[in-house]
């Protein structure tokens, strides 16, 4: 998923007490739940600093990441991270150190994971349904490009990266870690992209370190509609996860013949998601239990990320452990 909505307008927030203020920097939408005081703030920095801040939902652009994760660190207020953690594995490293040095709360965000299919996909394979996992395939097709100031890979990181790092997270989460990759992609369908250095088309072929295989393929000019799909082959059987049709109503005619809707961005396919993601986490920090992905997670999926961009780039297998 390639979300334009991360742009230098995408909220900063951060909630307190039911009987404190919900607080959103940078941003017009604020969504004033019963209970709350709203306030917005024009500056991050000055939301973080804020003493009535108790903790912080951090989706800004993702090269602004690290510096809002480690602010948020040396404030030791809980935080919560969107996808990618960062643009490069130095910033996450950075990132990573300030959290341990705090000892402050951190959850990483890939909200496919909360998404209903993906969790019951999880623990279907936990509990031995389908045998052992041999092949992963991932399927992540959105309706249309984003604009060209969040495609620049300077800004977002790029297709692989930005979009990717959803499929390369899930393998990770069902397969185990990813030992080498291969990739081609090109800009066959939005010739603009080019003016940015970004792809709208590509395949990644990945190899587990356990030997056992996956595919993913990413594109934005799905143009009928938002596909995410994915599918686990084991040795006794196989799990297919997503859906396609929006509404449940098939219309069946003489004419037309049968038709459906389809799904038509990732606010509407993961709308449960995201929302229960942000309630886990604050369970978590409520609770003081560990978060269920960590910043590690964020991580090693981004060095899945750049090692495909390379891959792709270079024409040739790459090995992840390699990437630094």
């Amino acid at each position: 998923m390639a979300n334009p909505a991360h742009s230098e307008s995408t909220t900063t927030a951060a909630s307190g007490h039911p009987t404190s203020s919900l607080s959103a920097a940078d941003t017009t939408t604020a969504d004033v739940r019963s209970g709350f005081l709203a306030r917005a703030f024009t500056d991050p920095m000055a939301l973080i600093d804020d003493a009535a801040v108790d903790a912080v939902v951090i989706a800004t652009p993702t090269r602004r990441h690290r510096e809002h994760v480690i602010a948020a660190a040396e404030r030791r207020k809980p935080t919560f991270c969107e996808k990618p953690p960062a643009l490069s594995l130095d910033e996450v490293a950075a990132m990573k150190t300030a959290i341990e040095r705090s000892g402050v709360f951190f959850q990483m965000g890939f909200m496919r994971r909360f998404d209903a299919g993906y969790a019951a996909a999880k623990q279907q394979i936990d509990a031995g349904r389908i045998g052992t996992p041999l092949v992963f395939k991932a399927t992540s097709r959105d309706p249309f490009r984003p604009s060209l100031e969040y495609a620049n890979p300077a800004s977002s990181g790029g297709m692989l990266i930005d979009m990717g790092i959803h499929d390369f997270d899930l393998a990770r989460w069902f397969m185990g870690d990813v030992g080498t990759v291969s990739a081609i992609g090109a800009t066959i369908a939005y010739p603009e992209l080019a003016a940015v250095g970004d792809i709208d088309n590509a395949i990644v072929s990945l190899t587990f370190t356990s030997g056992k295989l996956g595919a993913v393929d990413l594109t934005r000019s799905g143009i009928y509609g938002y596909d995410i799909s994915t599918e686990i082959l084991g040795l006794e059987g196989t799990i297919r996860i997503g859906y396609l049709r929006e509404t449940p109503i098939l219309v069946m005619t003489k004419d037309g013949g049968v038709s459906h809707d389809t799904v038509p961005y990732f606010m509407e396919r993961f709308r449960d998601a995201y929302t229960h993601q942000l309630q886990d986490f604050a369970r978590n920090v409520q609770h003081a239990k560990a978060p269920p992905i960590t910043i590690d997670d964020g991580l090693e999926a981004l060095r899945v990320g750049i090692a495909a961009t390379r891959a792709r780039e270079a024409g040739t297998s790459v090995t992840v452990a390699e990437v630094v």
